[in-house]
Formats: structure tokens, C-alpha cells, sequence
């Protein structure tokens, strides 16, 4: 059955890279997180990596078009990508480009929050069980933001968040977090936390962040650091068992990896 941006309104429901180069960020991300890649259905500029033939995120050749830095970005179901962009403006929130139709039958629209934080709405079709946390998909996502209960009230003012409305993502404080919710499963993290505009500080800039999925950290940042990325930060995680490292691509987009819990019936990634 084809799943709609309705059907899961308010959650994440896609990530895509805002490249420079199509063909480099593709050779760059097929070594690092071993995915395949295929056209995308929204025109020469886009493509689809896979694992296991299972659709994982997007990379666009945007960036240099645009003039927008390099950077993976969250993509957010609405039933509609207009009234969605109506609630943006009368936050606050800056809509830089959209809503774009494609042939795909979708529509999406890219803007910032309050802070600058930058995101995207997605009305349209969905991948079928494309979920955070879940299957393939990257393991969470995190907003980087000065406060993350004004951020909450932005976003669930946006996306319906706890509305009551049935079917709603749910939002909870959890562990000097906020904690957003589908179905009950948590699919995002917003944190608030010192931040800066600098451009010397791109990882510092209030931002959604994306963590990837690999089944072993060590090749995977050797990968990245001998096509040209550069590690951020290899801290000392709070699980053992589940190590990360945040790291740039060549043209400075930054993600973290993070170890693999393969979800059932699927074999490992990388």
C-alpha cells in the first residue's frame, strides 16, 4: 500500500544532502556508508541511496545552484506543503525556496526556523516504512538550537505537532531533552545549547543533524578522512556498545556515525 505525507504528518519522512557535485558526494557517501545509488524520480540533479535495494536518503545537486551551504537536511510530512509554508511566515521562519512541484506527484518546500535552523517540508508520497531509528534509515535526528522549547513550539505549530489530532506526533520532555515522538517511537531530539552564527563554526550554527547508521566505525572514518572529510569530534560515548564520530564530507556537510543495531531480518550495513 502507497504511503502519503497524511498518513505520518509532522514526522520526519526523508533526509537529503544539499551537495555541490552529484557524482563526487555519491562516490564519498557509497564508501562511507555503503549505500548504492540510483536516479531519483525528481529530475537529473537528484539521486537515491539504497541499502538492500531499500531506500535510505537523497543527495541533490543543489548547493552550488542555490548558493546554500553543503548540509543534510530533514525533510518534514505535511498533507499540505502551502499551509505548511503559510505557518512558517507567520512564525517567523524564512521559506527559501518552494512549494516545488516534481513529476513525482510531490511537492516540497526548503526554509529555516527562527534560530536559522534549516529544514524541509515534503507533501506527496513517502517511502514505504522509511522511519527513524528504524530498518535503514538514520538512526536519529537532532536539532542543535539556542532553546528547544521555543523551538518546539515553531515546530509544532508547523507540523501539528500534539495537537490531540489523531495520528499526531508526540512531544515530551525527556532527559534535558524534547523528545518528538511517532506512533511512540522517538524520531527526533531537539537540545538547546550554546550556538553561534559564525561561519568559522559551522558545527556550532543552530541545525538539524543527522546520525548514520554503520557496522564498523573504525573503516567508516578511515573512508570518509581518505576521500577528503575530516573527523569534528571522536568523543567518548555514553553507551559503550554504540560509539560515534562526527565528521565533514569534502565540501564541509557534516553527520555523525554511529554503530549499527541491524534491525531484524537484515543484514549489516557496510
Amino acid at each position: 500500500m502507497e504511503i502519503w505525507t497524511k498518513d505520518v504528518f509532522g514526522a520526519p519522512c526523508w533526509v537529503s544532502l544539499m551537495a555541490r557535485d552529484l557524482d563526487t558526494a555519491q562516490h564519498f557517501y557509497s564508501a562511507v556508508l555503503s549505500w548504492k545509488f540510483r536516479p531519483a524520480r525528481l529530475g537529473d540533479a537528484f539521486s537515491v541511496g539504497e541499502v538492500a535495494g531499500v531506500p535510505v536518503g537523497g543527495i541533490g545537486a543543489l548547493a552550488g545552484d542555490l548558493a546554500v551551504p553543503v548540509a543534510w537536511t530533514p525533510y518534514f510530512a505535511v498533507e499540505d506543503a502551502d499551509i505548511a509554508v503559510e505557518r512558517i511566515r507567520e512564525r517567523s521562519g524564512t521559506v527559501a525556496v518552494g512549494p516545488v512541484s516534481f513529476e513525482s506527484g510531490g511537492r516540497a518546500a526548503l526554509a529555516a526556523d527562527v534560530d536559522g535552523a534549516v529544514f524541509g517540508i515534503w507533501e506527496g508520497p513517502v517511502a514505504p516504512h522509511w522511519r527513524v531509528g528504524a530498518g535503514y534509515a538514520p538512526a536519529w535526528l537532532e536539532l542543535r538550537t539556542r532553546n528547544a522549547f521555543d523551538a518546539a513550539i515553531f515546530y509544532g505549530g508547523v507540523l501539528e505537532w500534539a495537537t490531540g489530532r489523531s495520528g499526531c506526533c508526540e512531544v515530551s520532555y525527556e532527559e534535558d531533552q524534547v523528545v518528538l515522538r511517532h506512533s511512540g517511537e522517538p524520531v527526533a531530539r531537539l537540545n538547546s545549547g550554546p550556538v553561534e552564527a559564525a561561519a568559522y563554526a559551522p558545527h556550532a550554527r543552530p541545525r538539524w543533524h543527522v546520525h548514520f547508521r554503520v557496522a564498523d566505525l573504525d573503516r567508516a572514518v578511515a573512508a570518509a578522512t581518505s576521500l577528503g572529510g575530516s573527523t569534528v569530534a571522536l568523543p567518548t560515548s555514553p553507551d559503550p556498545a554504540e560509539p560515534w564520530a562526527t565528521l565533514r564530507d569534502p565540501d564541509g556537510g557534516l553527520f555523525t556515525l554511529t554503530t549499527a543495531r541491524n534491525p531484524a531480518g537484515t543484514r549489516a550495513i557496510g
